[in-house]
């Protein structure tokens, strides 16, 4: 396919059998004009481009003409030498790959420059040729050559476009990371607002009024990140995952985390303003601590909002314990299957409020059942069982100890 490098054995090469003195007048008139045409290709891309950057080397020169004019130089040397393929200049185009990276443009513009380029340059290769009378099908492969040429060049901006995206992406990662870390930080030092303000203008992040944080855990090790969407921050570095979602309540958020959170499980934290992001994210680690001891459900994504009962009655043990030994003290010689009956129509008398029918009905045993274990109740506690602050007490425990599974749910029967 190119003239400038041997050919495969079966192919001819028209270039090839340019006599050698034609091909070393070519590549010294080519040599001769590749400034002035670096500088031609360059001018007529600033006037296609006119927003395009230009940086410049430590003598003053424009990085773009330094580029252009070498690129031009490879290519002619190894129109005359034939040896090999002709190695694309390292760093200039890969600089300009970078730039597009950096700046948050697209590599099609860029690609476009190329072309022009390219262009060109065949156009002043095809006017010495013309001169020397190489014959065309010798410089149709000249122009083949050349585009072969530009997809190096395009493969070294490519390089230094994906390492630029990759730097950012990393550097964006770093600083939302401290966002979050600021954010989440239960006690902060000095003014927190404009500490706030100033990590989260540095990653574009509007501060919203209010944040629900989450605590996920991972479907497997090697799981990919959720696709939570923009806004939303996300911290995979955690053995499990944090995220703080702005603004938790608007509108289609709840709908598009619940389909990129498929097959994920963990917690979101109840709403909250921004400076008690903290506090949101200590409800959510509660709730996934009793997932994972299986006093919650498993395998999706919970709303602390939706299980307070679970969150505020089983998070206290130690305290929950102690008053249950207090207050359900007098069940302490009933028998362990007895006793739970008793503290089971305990409950659905105290929730109900009702009678025996009432009380039966929740249950899904005889009237005369309940009635028969409500005279036990009276009698094991007597008349502190008419104190409402006994009552709410006893309601307390015996429903924390609902929650741990302890105690049958007669909501069942209903």
């Amino acid at each position: 396919m190119p003239p400038a490098w041997p050919a495969p054995v079966s192919a001819r090469s028209a270039w090839h059998d340019v006599p050698r003195l034609q091909v070393r007048q070519f590549a010294a008139l080519a040599m001769a004009e590749a400034p002035a045409l670096a500088e031609e290709i360059l001018g007529e891309i600033r006037r296609e481009y006119p927003g395009l950057p230009v940086v410049f080397d430590e003598s003053g020169e424009p990085m773009a003409l330094i580029g252009i004019r070498r690129a031009i130089e490879v290519f002619v040397q190894h129109l005359e030498s034939s040896e090999g393929r002709p190695t694309v200049p390292p760093g200039v185009f890969q600089e300009f790959g970078r730039g597009e990276g950096l700046g948050g443009r697209s590599l099609d513009s860029l690609q476009a420059m190329y072309r022009l380029g390219v262009r060109l340059a065949w156009r002043r290769f095809a006017e010495i040729g013309q001169r020397l009378d190489i014959p065309p099908p010798a410089m149709y492969e000249l122009v083949d050559a050349g585009y072969e040429y530009l997809d190096g060049l395009v493969d070294q901006s490519v390089r230094g476009y994906a390492e630029a995206a990759a730097r950012q992406a990393g550097e964006r990662l770093r600083l939302q990371r401290r966002l979050m870390e600021l954010l989440l930080a239960e006690r902060h030092r000095g003014d927190p607002a404009d500490a706030l303000a100033e990590r989260a203008a540095r990653i574009g992040w509007p501060l919203p009024g209010k944040v629900a944080v989450g605590v996920l855990l991972r479907p497997a090790r090697e799981a990919m990140a959720p696709a939570v969407g923009q806004g939303v921050l996300l911290d995979m570095e955690y053995e499990q995952p944090r995220m703080v979602v702005p603004d938790p309540d608007a509108g289609g958020r709840p709908e598009l985390l619940h389909r990129a959170l498929s097959g994920w499980a963990g917690a979101i934290g109840p709403p909250v303003p921004l400076p008690d992001a903290g506090k949101s994210l200590r409800w959510a680690e509660a709730a996934v601590h009793l997932m994972e001891r299986g006093l919650l459900p498993a395998g999706e994504v919970l709303h602390c909002t939706e299980h307070t009962e679970a969150l505020v009655l089983l998070q206290p043990e130690e305290l929950i314990d102690d008053l249950a030994l207090r207050c359900l003290a007098p069940l302490a010689h009933c028998g362990p299957t007895h006793g739970r009956r008793l503290a089971e129509t305990l409950l659905a008398w105290l929730e109900t409020r009702g009678g025996a029918p009432e009380v039966a009905a929740r249950l899904g045993v005889h009237p005369q059942t309940v009635r028969y274990r409500l005279r036990q109740i009276r009698e094991l506690w007597g008349d502190g069982i008419d104190d409402p602050d006994r009552r709410f007490e006893l309601e307390l425990v015996l429903r924390a100890q609902r929650l741990r599974g302890e105690l049958g749910d007669p909501r069942a029967h209903r």
